[in-house]
């Protein structure tokens, strides 16, 4: 109550500069939220709502909403990635829904639920969450971006493609394409070798069902050595988006990286480097992947007192704000 009456404070009066970040806690329930496989989980999430130093006056400000994947929660997620950090320098509030146990044993986000692949399930109420922190806080509403880690990624990008109208961009670290599981019992062998959905025909079914006029670019960062989550997946998550955003036509086989229009070989620090694969419509760019050789299952660039986080270049967070900040500029 403290923090609502001290942003409302800031909002009416301009905040200083000096003003510190704080965190703000909520909870949302969806009419839409239930979960296929478990119809009786009551269809609410707490959040984590990060409100970045010197927040106030008149301005509305982007939102980045950055979901954590299982056995996290948003505390490590945001301690892990050091996002506080990067949210106060550019003037972001950052939406971190918490999965429960109740929800999934091992705080998983549910993105092999047929609902939630859908749009509803976990999706809406994730969707619920930044409907409400935009009433509460000025939002640019143009201005709202998606990321997520692993299942927090698989989530991110069920949000993207049923809900592209809500997003400017999509970041995903190690995750899914939407509805790449057909249900539960196949979500442990779809991590490991692919899709067993079309995971591009699920993108072009979207685009068709928002009238064809998506523009939502995708960042993906995918570790060479992931053995929790195959590369095939980000392969498919590229293709899946570029299908979202008028791809017509997508060489190669599903589970085999789609030839890109520009690539480039980024040496790093510590012998690492990364490849950058770009796919544009004509300036734009629509999808950017980075693989990184020697990166498992973990935030690049992360704080390694934290699970799956790998301290080694690149930084997945400076990766993000360049994403962020590329698109806000005119």
């Amino acid at each position: 109550m403290l923090a609502r009456i001290r942003s409302f404070l800031a909002r009416l009066f301009g905040g200083a500069p000096s003003a510190p970040g704080y965190y703000v806690k909520g909870k949302k329930f969806a009419w839409g939220g239930r979960l296929a496989a478990a119809p009786l989980l009551w269809p609410s999430r707490e959040f984590l709502l990060y409100v970045p130093r010197g927040y106030g006056g008149w301005t509305r400000r982007p939102l980045v909403v950055l979901i954590h994947g299982c056995k996290q929660s948003p505390e490590e997620i945001a301690a892990g990635s050091r996002i506080e950090a990067l949210a106060d320098r550019h003037g972001w509030l950052v939406l971190m829904p918490r999965q429960t146990s109740k929800g999934n044993p091992w705080s998983c986000w549910n993105w092999f639920d047929t609902a939630t692949a859908a749009g509803h399930g976990e999706a809406a109420i994730v969707v619920a969450q930044v409907r409400s922190v935009r009433r509460g806080y000025r939002i640019h509403p143009r201005r709202i971006f998606v990321a997520g880690m692993s299942a927090g990624g698989a989530l991110a990008a069920a949000l993207g493609v049923n809900h592209p109208e809500m997003f400017a961009g999509v970041f995903i670290h190690s995750g899914l394409a939407s509805g790449a599981a057909s249900g539960p019992a196949s979500a442990i062998k779809v991590m490991s070798r692919g899709a067993d959905t079309d995971s591009q025909q699920i993108g072009s079914r979207a685009r068709a069902a928002a009238g064809g006029a998506v523009r939502l670019p995708l960042l993906a960062i995918q570790g060479e050595s992931d053995t929790v989550v195959a590369q095939a997946n980000a392969f498919q998550l590229v293709r899946q988006y570029l299908a979202l955003n008028g791809r017509a036509t997508i060489e190669g086989a599903p589970d085999q990286r789609p030839p890109p229009d520009f690539e480039s070989i980024v040496p790093l620090d510590e012998g690492r480097s990364m490849t950058i694969a770009e796919y544009r419509d004509g300036r734009r760019v629509t999808a950017r992947l980075v693989q990184v050789p020697r990166l498992g299952h973990a935030w690049s660039g992360g704080d390694p007192a934290y699970p799956f986080n790998d301290a080694s270049p690149p930084d997945a967070t400076a990766l993000l704000g360049e994403f962020i900040e590329g698109r806000l500029r005119p």
